[in-house]
């Protein structure tokens, strides 16, 4: 049954590769070099691999998946995709070895964002649309995208879903899966559209452009079709349009659904999103502070304060445009992004939006807000319970009681969460790597945001990176999309020793 699935999958990677073809084709030879022949080659090789496991798998039945297929299924599909779709850059040439051709396109699924590509200007749009469309198959799901495209997933099962799309209360929304994966897609798309529209109106953007950053930005992506990314069009007015439509893209989905059916009062009680909008407005005032602060207070020089915004437009859009890129582990690069540059004092609130991350549901990254919550009312009501011990004080969310074992689970995410990064730091420091780069790789890996601290900051890329260290930040980066507990639960003895 499941190389029946995997063949499906891979058929549906190889019609998103040959819809690549057509644009190659239709740009062929207009910059830099043609990809179509690395392209074809892919689409033909996707396809072929995929109907073989379809053939082999071709009489079993897809009614169900036990809670171990589920999982391996789902994280499995992640490293397949990834290994298919780094294939179009080692045969054109883009990239030129293997761990990094596996990171980019890794990078690009799980919608992080990071690239080790040091000349995007002169790579052919083939190359330039497939990484945005990358992204945007990632952004809503890969599993969600199969679900609601291919007949055969027809099936009552949640499960699968779930393991991929954590924090969309999906037994909610529609009675089948397959019809809320499809008003998801529908909506997603709408949303694709409307940005795309919006980028061609207001920016010096043609549509090839406009479409390839509307899709990283609804994917909270981060990949441009430019080295300066949305600094290439020196456009103010862009910036707002891409912060905005970032900030729409880091709220949970469900909540676009609910919208889409008339249940306004199930958008308004949520609590998650008054602490999303009332986070990104207190972020935006810091930045806005600190920024007057390290110009009018804190010791400079002319070079300090040349990379620093000027004016007070300037400053909030700055600040604004900094607070959605990174907040929804979007990493777009406006025309004054390079945080590091601007000094330290950046750094720690810069990193700790990495981590946490917009809403649950959405296509962003991070910890979640919504696990925020529940980790800062549960430690209030253990401080409660410290005075009181004999009260009976439950953690509530959006007005209703949270189960205990959801409350802990959350906290053994953000446990897990730091377990990781203290990892992932320790691994790339045996690397040689210094410590401002090893932890802004580490949690932008693990957040899913694209631009680090130091050596893979804004201004750079992850192409000094060693082979080892973007092996391991491609897991993160897979362990991060995935929510953890995914791919985690295949190390463990026991899910292997599970029947059911």
């Amino acid at each position: 049954m499941k190389t029946k699935i995997f063949g499906l999958l891979l058929l549906l990677e190889a019609a998103f590769l040959l819809l690549t073809c057509g644009v190659s084709a239709y740009h062929r030879g207009e910059q830099g070099g043609d990809d179509l022949p690395a392209f074809a080659i892919t689409t033909a090789l996707t396809a072929a691999v995929g109907s073989v496991f379809l053939f082999v798998g071709r009489r079993r039945q897809i009614k169900g998946f036990s809670r171990k297929d589920n999982f391996l299924i789902v994280a499995l599909v992640w490293v397949v995709f990834s290994l298919f779709g780094m294939l179009p850059h080692l045969i054109y040439g883009s990239i030129t070895d293997v761990a990094s051709a596996f990171f980019e396109s890794m990078s690009g699924f799980t919608t992080t964002g990071a690239t080790v590509m040091e000349n995007i200007d002169h790579v052919p749009h083939g190359i330039l649309f497939w990484r945005s469309l990358s992204q945007w198959m990632g952004g809503l799901g890969i599993v969600v995208f199969s679900i609601a495209l291919i007949p055969a997933y027809e099936m009552k099962n949640t499960n699968m879903f779930s393991a991929e799309v954590s924090g969309l209360a999906v037994d909610k929304l529609r009675p089948r899966i397959a019809d809320t994966s499809r008003r998801l897609l529908l909506i997603y798309l709408l949303m694709t559209v409307v940005c795309a529209a919006c980028y061609v109106v207001v920016g010096p953007m043609s549509w090839f452009d406009a479409w390839c950053h509307a899709m990283s930005t609804m994917s909270t992506g981060g990949f441009g079709t430019h080295q300066s990314n949305l600094a290439f069009f020196h456009s103010p007015l862009l910036e707002y349009v891409a912060a905005t439509f970032m900030l729409l893209a880091g709220v949970n989905f469900s909540l676009y659904y609910y919208l889409s059916i008339g249940r306004r009062q199930a958008v308004f009680k949520n609590e998650e999103l008054r602490w999303y909008a009332a986070y990104v407005a207190i972020m935006v005032a810091i930045f806005v502070g600190t920024f007057y602060c390290r110009r009018m207070v804190l010791p400079t020089t002319l070079d300090d304060l040349a990379v620093l915004p000027d004016g007070a437009e300037e400053t909030f859009r700055t600040a604004y445009f900094h607070v959605a890129t990174i907040i929804t582990s979007t990493g777009f690069q406006g025309s004054c992004f390079d945080y590091v540059a601007w000094g330290s004092i950046f750094w720690m609130p810069t990193l700790v939006m990495m981590a946490t991350g917009a809403c649950a549901g959405s296509t962003s990254g991070g910890l979640k807000v919504i696990r925020m919550i529940v980790c800062i009312k549960d430690a209030l009501v253990e401080f409660l319970l410290q005075l009181h011990p004999r009260a009976v004080i439950p953690v509530r969310l959006s007005d209703k009681v949270l189960p205990d074992g959801k409350v802990l689970r959350a906290l053994a995410f953000v446990f897990l969460f730091c377990v990781l990064a203290v990892l992932g730091v320790f691994s790339l420091t045996l690397m040689g790597l210094d410590m401002d780069t090893a932890i802004g790789s580490t949690v932008s890996a693990l957040g899913n945001t694209g631009p680090g601290l130091g050596a893979t900051g804004p201004a750079e890329s992850f192409a000094s990176m060693p082979a080892a260290g973007k092996w391991v930040l491609s897991f993160l980066m897979l362990v991060g999309r995935l929510e953890i507990f995914t791919v985690l639960f295949l190390f463990i003895p026991e899910f292997w020793r599970q029947k059911v």
